[in-house]
């Protein structure tokens, strides 16, 4: 029974690492110009072996400057949010818990909203992005160690982001009711909407490497996130340090949440649906479930960004689509697992 376990959760996993492989082969070749199966294995034998492709410039441009940064981008970003939205939904032991829980989206979203607003350049709106992300948590977390006690601190947590998170979203609608309504709003509210529209090479450093100081230390503390998912008193018998373990997954989930936020603007339920949905494929242990957390959010985000640039001439905002596609879906997987996980 446990050998027949065992062998159906490996072909789950294989299944999800070859969709992910998929989604990714299949988002190089959509868009307005036509990249063929051919092309693109031309320009990476190129790459490669350094023989000359000997394709039109435009096919360089794109692969090279568009859509190669935007597919990674997407995928990486998707894969950042799920895994920091996993970490949280353990830590907190609740699976309603979303990477924005302790108010590092509105953190990052306002100090994207104040770079824009001075009319800093990408650079400048990223680094101001990530930094408020990172004081909005430090934030969230003094004040709950001061006025929270030690039987509550979990709820004290909780409470004091939703506090913290709408005193930033105050501060995000001030900055939009100060700014040009014909130059500097339409610029705020877009970027607030979620786009990669934007994404550049030199962007993908901005993510990869918050993204991997933050997810190296939870891949090695995933599996005492299993023993959180008890009491404090039975995880310590245990020889868990919870107060520790808890900060640690706290701030480097929220360095992630911050990075990934800081490049694409605020893309809401990815952290809070994929998480639920990878339980559902692959079970609570999180040994397993954050790496498949990763695939699931990587995939899901790369497909929903072929949408958001193919569906349209226009380009839909990542935010409108995430949101229209996450809520009847979770309550779908509400309904359907309530039995299960919840």
């Amino acid at each position: 029974m446990k050998e027949t376990k065992t062998n159906s959760l490996r072909i789950k996993i294989l299944l999800l690492l070859a969709l992910a492989i998929i989604a990714i082969l299949l988002s190089f070749f959509l868009g307005r110009y036509a990249l063929t199966p051919y092309k693109i294995f031309a320009l990476l034998y190129e790459q490669l072996f350094d023989v000359p492709a000997n394709l039109e410039a435009n096919a360089y441009i794109v692969f090279y400057k568009i859509r190669g940064p935007r597919v990674c981008a997407a995928f990486l970003i998707g894969a950042g949010l799920s895994l920091s939205g996993s970490a949280y939904q353990g830590v907190f032991r609740n699976p309603m818990v979303s990477p924005d829980i302790l108010g590092a989206t509105a953190g990052a979203g306002m100090g994207a909203a104040i770079g824009l607003l001075f009319s800093l350049n990408l650079a400048g709106v990223q680094a101001l992005s990530f930094v408020f992300g990172i004081i909005a948590v430090a934030f969230t977390c003094g004040i709950a160690s001061a006025v929270g006690k030690r039987g509550n601190m979990i709820l004290t947590l909780v409470l004091v982001g939703m506090v913290i998170s709408a005193l930033f979203q105050a501060g995000i609608s001030l900055i939009k009711y100060v700014a040009d309504p014909y130059s500097k709003l339409p610029a705020i509210t877009f970027w607030l909407m979620g786009s990669l529209s934007s994404i550049k090479a030199n962007d993908l450093l901005i993510i990869i490497i918050p993204m991997a100081i933050g997810a190296v230390p939870l891949f090695l503390l995933r599996w005492k996130i299993n023993l959180l998912s008890f009491s404090d008193e039975e995880a310590e018998s245990m020889g868990v340090n919870t107060t520790r373990i808890r900060r640690i997954i706290i701030i480097c989930a929220t360095m992630i949440t911050a990075s990934v936020v800081s490049v694409s603007g605020i893309i809401g339920w990815v952290g809070l649906i994929i998480p639920h949905l990878t339980r559902v494929i692959v079970g609570p242990d999180y040994k397993i479930l954050l790496p498949c957390s990763m695939l699931v959010g990587g995939t899901y985000l790369l497909l929903v960004d072929d949408v958001a640039r193919s569906l349209m001439a226009m380009e839909i905002p990542l935010g409108i689509l995430t949101a229209i596609i996450g809520g009847p879906f979770f309550i779908y997987l509400l309904y359907r697992g309530r039995s299960e996980w919840l």
